[in-house]
């Protein structure tokens, strides 16, 4: 029987803990980069608009790019880690990255500008999928939503260099400089992947017992059992929505909203970006540490956590003073922690040979949702503009109600069996 895709092909040896997390932490430095490219468009949107004359759709568009093709590429990265490891997946895609920066900073065009954006997210579509895989092979299972949070924190800090320092540099230098500099930031993410991490050999004796590795075709194919399975809906329907209204409003409409609704400068809304990212920061840590102890009350935290930040965003649709949007925005960074438990719900829906390409699926909803939320949101405010409205109340009402909406959805269709038992025995 062929090994599952994600699960070692042998038992690795065990390396000490502080060796496995340097490695975690190199790896996290690709993620980190990843966070600050989908981020980037919160602070470019205005210079970029006034310099290629983009409307509201063109700039979903340009943000969505991204997003489309690092969620579209998910599954071939998670066979990529399972039939070459993780070292060289990462080491193979991320000069993409490096490429679609400096692109980006000598585009002529909107046109060339959407590419370099493909080029970046094709790029770093293994970078956080190779940390989860990473902490799923080495590190204890009691221990993966901790460490997940632990992961996403550290990565999260690649959005801080999008609020304040992007703003700055691009208001002292220009939009091409903050891609020049992300462009140089990430070949030292690669450079230090490529001197950091090394996965161990398998032991000899596993070695010998080691099934025979899976084909690429028979490894796509096993991709499709996962839909077969109920609960799998629920999964994508929720992990397509959650992830996608924050990097929506972080990555794209915060600093435009703010700039044109309260009238503010570039470097102010910057202030708030790095303030919301310092929250994001800390919201992993919090919610992996407080992970409920079985698979059914996490699922009530999900529809829970899920509503409030539709209540958050119906809020920021109302249009208060500008305190009131920056405390809420502020609110909806600190709860999007929650996310990390949409991870280890993942995680305990699925047997041990479908793990794996579970976090690939569940990962490739999560992208291709921000894709479409960030292309949708646009052609939202497009057609409020031009019928005489104010875009954000638009759009932050289509999030606060897509929320609602996966919330319902997530509740109603099919739970995973763990979670069934647990109901049962509450």
């Amino acid at each position: 029987m062929s090994h599952a895709p994600f699960e070692p092909a042998a038992r690795p040896a065990p390396l000490p803990s502080r060796a496995l997390l340097m490695m975690l932490v190199a790896l996290t430095s690709g993620f980190g980069l990843s966070n600050a490219f989908r981020t980037v468009a919160a602070i470019m949107a205005a210079p970029l608009a006034a310099e290629f004359a983009l409307s509201p759709q063109q700039l979903g568009l340009f943000a969505g790019a991204f997003h489309f093709a690092f969620g579209a590429m998910q599954v071939f990265m998670g066979i990529g880690i399972d039939l070459y490891g993780v070292r060289r997946t990462i080491l193979t895609a991320f000069p993409l990255a490096i490429a679609g920066a400096v692109l980006s900073a000598l585009a002529p065009g909107f046109g060339w500008l959407a590419l370099a954006q493909v080029l970046i997210g094709v790029g770093c579509a293994p970078a956080f999928l190779v940390c989860t895989v990473f902490i799923a092979r080495h590190f204890a299972p009691q221990r993966f939503a901790a460490m997940s949070g632990t992961a996403m924190a550290i990565g999260t800090l690649g959005m801080l260099f999008t609020g304040t320092p992007l703003a700055w540099l691009v208001q002292q230098w220009s939009w091409r400089g903050g891609f020049g500099v992300l462009a140089a930031l990430a070949a030292l993410a690669w450079l230090w992947m490529w001197r950091g991490v090394h996965e161990p050999a398998a032991a000899p004796h596993a070695l010998q017992a080691a099934p025979q590795r899976e084909s690429l075709r028979r490894a796509v194919a096993r991709f499709g059992t996962l839909f077969t399975l109920p609960h799998t809906w629920g999964i994508v329907v929720l992990g397509a929505v959650t992830y996608a209204a924050l990097i929506s409003l972080r990555g794209l409409w915060m600093g435009p909203m703010l700039m044109q609704r309260h009238s503010w400068s570039l470097v102010a809304s910057g202030n708030v970006a790095l303030a919301l990212s310092v929250l994001a920061l800390a919201g992993p840590v919090l919610f992996g540490r407080i992970d409920p102890p079985d698979a059914h009350r996490r699922r009530r935290w999900l529809v829970a956590c899920t509503l409030v930040m539709s209540a958050l965003f119906a809020a920021l649709a109302a249009g208060g003073p500008a305190w009131l949007d920056v405390a809420l925005m502020l609110a909806v960074g600190l709860l999007s922690g929650f996310i990390v438990l949409q991870y280890a719900d993942v995680r305990a829906a699925y047997p041990a040979d479908l793990t794996g390409r579970a976090m690939a699926v569940f990962t490739m909803a999560m992208f291709l949702g921000v894709a479409a939320m960030q292309w949708f949101t646009g052609l939202v405010a497009s057609l409020a503009g031009s019928g005489a409205s104010d875009p954000f109340v638009a759009v932050m009402a289509a999030i606060a109600a897509a929320l609602a909406l996966a919330a319902a959805g997530f509740a109603g269709l099919p739970a995973p069996p763990q979670a069934r038992r647990a109901h049962k025995r509450i």
